[in-house]
């Protein structure tokens, strides 16, 4: 469903044939360019998938992303720092340019200023302070388009299931226990928003490959081999795979993901805090990435080597856990003379990402309640305007 303005339009996500002014020489020389703003902290496939559609909307994307200073002031404190959103939304697949420290409320004079034709949002509600639409005006000017919203991920839920330390949100364990922390994880008096409450994700093979790249490899390149849980994909992943990127002058990374359960083995606690579903989608959408082994062998053995023909294998700095039987998963790699460990420079992992959180989990759920009381109002608010209307309609038919 895309909304332009007051009106709405069915659209099959990512499927339309193209309209018939699309196939004009003339029409299809105007470039369409497209803008996104947000806070993007904590990015996750949510935050890509709304990339993504906004770019299917256009030719090229723009995306403001908003200052610690401003999202403090509108909805409390960010995990990332504006520096690190804004590395990894550059880093995002589908995004052209950004714009640093975009305004919080997003207007006409934002638009013109980069030659934006409209802009895009989820089919959630982003309020200031005061409860009032960041979407307002270019809404009533109908520059507005609206996307679909990611169902299955918020950074919410995913505050919720680090603070939680259960292993529920793993791929094959019963969500009893986790959805009964979500009932209550940042509940306002009201009860839930559509907007901040949790709800499962489902996994398909179409969102896979409207994630994917679909390319194969070409003559000529590198092909990297790189493993690991990239767990709550973060910007120590995205410099790490920047590195790899960089290491060879026309270089194919195949990022091999291992399942829950062999992740949970050698990180212990409830890792990892995303399943092997999420984790696959998050991955795909670097821009550094060419493909995804999902579920790959902890070691790296022969078979996996020739079958994709690896040029190269590759290690951050992270410390390296034997396999089962106690020996080295990068020994056959190591043999044949083609392991690296690429130095990054960036320190940041998922460990520390929990440990912000915990530090700082009063300050989180605050700020989730106050968000999602201020949606409850807007909610109420909707609901009492289109009562009002219906009553007045029943009494004109009388």
């Amino acid at each position: 469903m895309i909304r332009n303005g007051s009106h709405a339009v069915e659209e099959e996500e990512d499927k339309a044939e193209p309209s018939s002014s699309s196939h004009s020489p003339e029409k299809r020389k105007r470039v369409i360019r497209v803008w996104c703003d947000g806070c993007y902290d904590m990015v996750h496939y949510g935050h890509s998938n709304q990339l993504r559609q906004a770019k299917a909307m256009g030719d090229y994307l723009i995306v403001g992303v908003h200052t610690d200073e401003e999202i403090a002031k509108h909805k409390g404190p960010p995990v990332f720092t504006q520096a690190e959103r804004y590395k990894m939304i550059r880093a995002t697949k589908w995004v052209d340019e950004i714009v640093e420290g975009a305004p919080y409320v997003t207007t006409l004079e934002t638009l013109d200023k980069y030659n934006c034709d409209f802009c895009v949002h989820g089919d959630d509600i982003t309020l200031t302070v005061d409860g009032k639409d960041t979407y307002d005006e270019v809404k009533r000017m109908g520059r507005y388009r609206e996307c679909k919203r990611t169902q299955g991920v918020s950074t919410t839920d995913l505050v919720g299931r680090m603070l939680l330390l259960t292993k529920s949100h793993h791929s094959n364990v019963d969500n009893t226990a986790y959805q009964l922390h979500t009932d209550n994880f940042g509940k306002g008096p009201k009860g839930h928003s559509p907007w901040t409450g949790v709800s499962q994700f489902l996994q398909t093979s179409q969102k896979i490959i409207q994630f994917a790249s679909g390319k194969e490899p070409q003559p000529g390149d590198t092909i990297i081999y790189v493993a690991g849980a990239f767990d709550l994909f973060h910007i120590g992943h995205v410099e790490f795979l920047e590195t790899v990127h960089k290491y060879a002058k026309k270089p194919y990374v195949i990022v091999g993901l291992h399942f829950d359960q062999e992740v949970n083995r050698y990180k212990g606690k409830n890792y990892p805090i995303m399943n092997i579903h999420e984790r696959t989608l998050s991955v795909l959408a670097c821009r550094y990435v060419s493909e995804v082994v999902i579920g790959a062998p902890y070691a790296v053995g022969k078979d996996l080597l020739d079958h994709f023909k690896i040029d190269l294998v590759c290690h951050g700095k992270t410390e390296v856990f034997p396999d089962t039987d106690r020996t080295d998963p990068y020994a056959e790699p190591k043999k044949r003379g083609i392991f690296h460990f690429l130095d990054s420079g960036n320190n940041l992992t998922t460990d520390v990402i929990v440990q912000r959180i915990i530090e700082n989990r009063l300050q989180f759920e605050a700020r989730n309640q106050k968000k999602e009381a201020k949606e409850m109002a807007v909610i109420e608010a909707l609901k009492h305007k289109e009562d009002s209307l219906k009553t007045e309609a029943a009494l004109t038919n009388n």
